[in-house]
């Protein structure tokens, strides 16, 4: 690998906790648990939904892609979190690291959009009730799913291929557990400006607008509802709001603490801005099923109605 000062790395080394090594057999039981709550919780609220057709609301489509995305950012880091802290294992080749890399950033973009469309869906519902199904029909809710998806492959597309070209020197430690963009460019040797500013567009574009629609959003809900005469009115649009408020709150609060983490306190303890790291991918796919199931009848009904079948 070292025949010359460039190079392509045949593989990454991943980090898991630096200094806790002998602790990994006790680690991989909450990373475990957090995997399995994770993948079985949002497999339900996909079985629920595809099974009950009073489900097939504009509402529960939207939950429906959110569950979706989250299991492929669990699929995408799944297979190297658990290899390193049940096995040791810590070596992913540059070609299964690109393809990890593009697969979290795409679902994560794709995670983003849907809590966008779901924040949209929440206003129509207060602002114009009577004509909610009518406005968000199922041709466009489908529509919207195919350019949420489109979206976050054609946004990620090209960084895989603008880091294959670049020259490595002979550094090849990663600084999670799994491959991000972020990480992989601090890497190269060569010239990363390309990488970098495609980079930047893409958070700009994606998350940044996303957060800043959602906000804009929750204005409008906000004063639709301060409108409405009837306090038991407002308690109750309002109360549509309460989970898809908590999914963003679990989503965006982990992503700004590692952003602020990394800009502001660059001298913390590498295992505080690994475990920043690891709850922002690994526990919005957690408590997102828990959240709705707490708070939406509709789906609690159908999870008991599915055990229920499965029992008899």
């Amino acid at each position: 690998m070292f025949n010359s000062s460039q190079f392509t790395p045949k593989y990454f080394l991943l980090t898991g906790f630096p200094g806790l090594e002998a602790w990994y057999s006790w680690l991989v039981f909450p990373f475990c648990f957090t995997y399995i709550m994770g993948i079985v919780g949002n497999t339900l609220i996909l079985a629920v939904i595809r099974k009950n057709s009073s489900l097939h609301q504009p509402m529960f489509l939207f939950l429906a892609m959110l569950a979706f995305s989250e299991l492929g950012v669990s699929a995408s880091t799944l297979p190297t979190v658990l290899s390193i802290f049940l096995l040791g294992a810590n070596k992913i080749c540059f070609e299964a690291c690109l393809l990890q890399m593009f697969s979290i950033h795409s679902f994560s973009i794709m995670e983003s959009g849907v809590l966008l469309a779901m924040s949209v869906d929440r206003f129509v519902a207060i602002y114009n009730p009577l004509r909610y199904t009518t406005i968000l029909t199922l041709p466009r809710i489908a529509g919207t799913s195919v350019i949420l998806g489109l979206k976050s492959l054609l946004l990620m597309f090209p960084l895989p291929f603008l880091l294959k070209r670049l020259p490595f020197c002979g550094h090849n430690v990663l600084s999670h557990s799994y491959c991000l963009h972020s990480d992989l460019i601090q890497l190269p040797c060569g010239d990363t400006r390309p990488n970098s500013i495609l980079g930047l567009c893409i958070v700009t574009s994606t998350f940044g607008l996303d957060s800043l629609l959602i906000v804009v959003s929750y204005v409008l809900i906000l004063y639709t509802v301060l409108n409405i005469t009837s306090g038991e009115g407002q308690r109750k649009a309002l109360n549509t709001c309460v989970s898809h408020m908590c999914a963003v709150l679990v989503y965006y609060v982990p992503m700004i603490s590692v952003a602020l983490v990394h800009r502001f306190m660059k001298h913390a303890a590498p295992a505080v801005r690994l475990l920043l790291a690891n709850i922002y991918l690994l526990v919005p796919p957690m408590l997102n099923p828990i959240i709705y199931s707490a708070k939406n009848r509709q789906i609690r009904q159908g999870l008991i109605q599915l055990f229920l079948q499965r029992k008899y």
